[in-house]
């Protein structure tokens, strides 16, 4: 484990017994006075709506209101995003944010907000490795044998992604740059469609959150060749990562909470206290591994520096590849 993580996490189950004292003065300033709404830019059910839907119950219970998930899907997440961007910057109106936050202004030439202008980071809850899988009759049998296989056939090999711009597609791009290879994009509108061809055959790889296929992988339909950060999988513990084969490759998809700009720093502060007392509790804290995923938790200006950093990263990649999504 990460080093720093732990110690956060350390300190934060020491403070998870006193969840419902040491309120920020927000709160004693009477927010909030209403129920919260934490806007998903994706449908019920999919990743960052079950995140939301585990983290928010103890922030309620903490801030005394209700929170309630408003799903927004569309538009490659700008639908939901862009509704909150141009929402009321009073701390009911919430999102949760995900890698599309740090993407969507280099791949979208047309958006009407801004995202790193116009929404402001609350905390981090977050987050979960990316794994590369082949189907299980794939010649390759190591990260390093796929990266060949690209390079003595460039533009051959295929990966699907859940859309233009999604974690799996930047996180592919990423691995193709670090790689030195080249491989055809094919975008579907959710990953599950992509996981059918790939068990079918009918793609070479994917990069995608072990969630959704270590089912596949402990089954045998799928081999898993890669975890793209430097400790592993939970759910994958024998896959090896990129880094221990030689292939630097980071790849994530986290989650975290953002508000309209605007919005009073004593909200911003009783908000970020709220999330990481929740993050600090076992029962979160284990709901979150059984998904192969790790809290996160901090302060909103090391939210903010992450999402500037993964911003900067992902641009140029973005960029550099001619990656456009209108």
């Amino acid at each position: 484990m990460n080093p720093a993580l732990h110690r956060r996490q350390a300190m934060a189950l020491i403070g998870a017994a006193g969840l419902l004292t040491a309120l920020p003065p927000a709160l004693a300033a009477g927010y909030p006075e209403r129920p919260v709404t934490v806007v998903v830019p994706y449908s019920p059910g999919g990743g960052v709506d079950i995140i939301t839907r585990l983290v928010t119950p103890p922030m309620a219970e903490l801030l005394g209101q209700a929170m309630v998930v408003d799903n927004k899907p569309g538009g490659g997440t700008n639908i939901g995003m862009g509704a909150v961007a141009r929402g009321a910057a009073d701390g009911y109106l919430l999102l949760t944010a995900s890698n599309t936050l740090t993407t969507n202004k280099a791949l979208y030439a047309k958006l009407n907000f801004d995202p790193l202008k116009d929404l402001v980071p609350v905390g981090r809850i977050g987050e979960a490795p990316l794994v590369v899988v082949v189907p299980a009759k794939s010649p390759h049998k190591s990260l390093a044998e796929l990266i060949a296989a690209g390079k003595a056939r460039p533009g051959v090999l295929s990966y699907g992604t859940a859309g233009v711009g999604s974690s799996g597609h930047m996180a592919s791009a990423l691995l193709e740059r670090a790689g030195g290879f080249q491989a055809v994009h094919i975008p579907y509108k959710g990953g599950s469609a992509a996981v059918t061809d790939l068990l079918g055959g009918r793609l070479d790889f994917m990069a995608i959150n072990p969630l959704e296929v270590a089912g596949h992988v402990g089954s045998g339909a799928l081999r898993a060749l890669a975890v793209l950060n430097q400790s592993g999988s939970r759910l994958l513990p024998g896959v090896p990562t990129a880094r221990a084969q030689g292939v630097n490759v980071q790849a994530t998809v986290w989650w975290g909470l953002v508000a309209p700009a605007g919005t009073p720093a004593a909200v911003i502060q009783a908000l970020n206290q709220a999330l990481n007392k929740s993050l600090a509790l076992p029962s979160v804290q284990q709901k979150l591994a059984d998904i192969g995923a790790s809290p996160m938790g901090g302060t909103p200006a090391e939210f903010g520096a992450f999402i500037q950093a993964e911003s900067a990263q992902l641009g140029e990649v973005i960029r550099a590849a001619n990656i456009r999504a209108d």
